[in-house]
């Protein structure tokens, strides 16, 4: 079994398992252990030229003439590496004012030897990347683990300038968030500097390839790291969910959890996330691939923040079924139902005990703690599509769709922490 995660360190641990040794087809699926970081890889040069995509303008994001510059592009061979002297320092130039350091401070509570209960302050350090600028807003794109749970978000630019920002959106089962920072507290000479990170594709990459990261390692500021992607849509085990990432052979530290995966050409193509962490083994890391990540973003900048007393209510409690679990007890991974509270929106729509649910208004659901982001992001009223996999008589499980209308949680309506809402 794994351990749980430490996100607001930015590391996770996971104990060394020597399992599946027959499997074949798993070899390099069950990650031991994976510290959250990212890293920057690739050794590029050439000539500068400006870059052919904007960012997410493309996806709506941004107010048109006041937009903010884009990040400049190199020029590469047709084989996709470096034209010119290899130089990482022409990509790191080039793309540097786009990304940001992101310090999280965590409140925690402890009892002493008398028994009292005392505020004990911590810090977590992370990195983001600048995608847009919208309604009088910067936009920021992290890991969830983060920002989770923090109390206050400070973001740092290039300039060694910083502002605070606010959680815009999260996706827990994506491990996704963006962060707004108001652009009046920002100064102008920093509005001056900072740029919005241009776009690659994920999907046209190859094993062999250079690549380039750049993120906050340790917290002690930026740095750039060179290396190679390893391999593609690598399945990676989590505590809680399966993810599939690039694979890059970067040395990837604390701290650079939400920084830049480049292309040769200095193009944003992942988000990194995790990496393997062993005595036995080096240079195992992993990114969200960007093109898996842009519907997300786009996503959650849009979304609209729902306050508290209109947020929506399911109804249910439950468990997270990892990949781990799953494979155990021949059930689907997703958010188990172990109770329907009578009367709610999702007995009345449907929703049975041992119900798997696996998706959420058409965004995947992997764990408890994402089904109940995904829920809080919806108000009272909303009508979503909730599809489950729920076992028949032959004890294999059907997936169904059920349409439910979301209400207001009332004073009877059971919570907890297993509870959505």
């Amino acid at each position: 079994m794994y351990e749980d995660m430490n996100y607001n360190n930015t590391e996770y641990t996971q104990p060394d398992q020597n399992q599946n040794k027959g499997n074949k087809n798993r070899t390099g699926r069950k990650i031991a252990k994976l510290a959250a970081a990212a890293v920057a890889f690739g050794l590029i040069a050439g000539v500068t030229m400006q870059g052919v995509q904007y960012g997410f303008s493309a996806m709506g994001i941004g107010n048109g003439g006041t937009q903010l510059a884009t990040t400049n592009t190199t020029k590469t061979s047709a084989k996709g590496t470096a034209s010119g002297k290899e130089d990482l320092s022409t990509v790191a130039s080039n793309v540097m004012p786009s990304i940001v350091s992101i310090t999280s401070k965590y409140v925690t509570s402890s009892g002493n030897f008398f028994g009292q209960q005392q505020d004990n302050e911590s810090e977590g350090a992370g990195s983001g990347i600048i995608v847009g600028k919208k309604d009088g807003y910067l936009l920021v794109v992290t890991n969830n683990h983060v920002i989770a749970d923090a109390q206050s978000i400070s973001v740092g630019f290039t300039d060694g300038t910083s502002a605070s920002g606010t959680i815009k959106g999260t996706d827990n089962d994506a491990d996704l968030a963006v962060v707004a920072v108001r652009v009046k507290d920002i100064k102008a000479a920093t509005l001056k500097k900072i740029k919005i990170i241009t776009l690659g594709n994920s999907d046209d990459l190859k094993v062999g390839e250079q690549a380039i990261a750049i993120g906050n390692a340790l917290g002690y500021g930026q740095s750039v790291t060179g290396g190679y992607i390893s391999a593609l849509n690598r399945e990676v085990q989590l505590t809680d969910k399966t993810m599939t990432l690039l694979q890059t052979d970067a040395a990837i530290n604390p701290g650079n959890s939400g920084g830049a995966l480049l292309n040769s050409k200095g193009e944003l193509i992942g988000i990194n996330t995790v990496k393997y962490s062993s005595e036995d083994v080096e240079g195992m890391g992993y990114a969200i691939p960007i093109n898996t990540a842009k519907p997300i973003i786009d996503q959650l900048i849009k979304q609209k923040t729902v306050d508290k007393s209109e947020q929506a209510y399911l109804g249910i409690s439950g468990q997270t079924i990892s990949s781990d679990m799953a494979a155990q007890m021949d059930m689907p991974q997703g958010a188990l139902v172990r109770q329907v509270v009578r009367n709610s929106p999702a007995q009345k729509a449907g929703i049975s005990a041992g119900d798997v649910i696996i998706s959420f208004d058409g965004a995947t659901v992997s764990t408890m703690e994402g089904l109940k982001s995904k829920i809080e992001s919806k108000k009272a009223g909303d009508t979503v599509k909730v599809a489950v996999k729920r076992q028949n008589q032959m004890g294999t499980y059907e997936k169904k769709t059920f349409s439910v209308k979301l209400e207001k949680k009332t004073d009877d309506g059971a919570s907890g922490s297993t509870q959505n809402n």
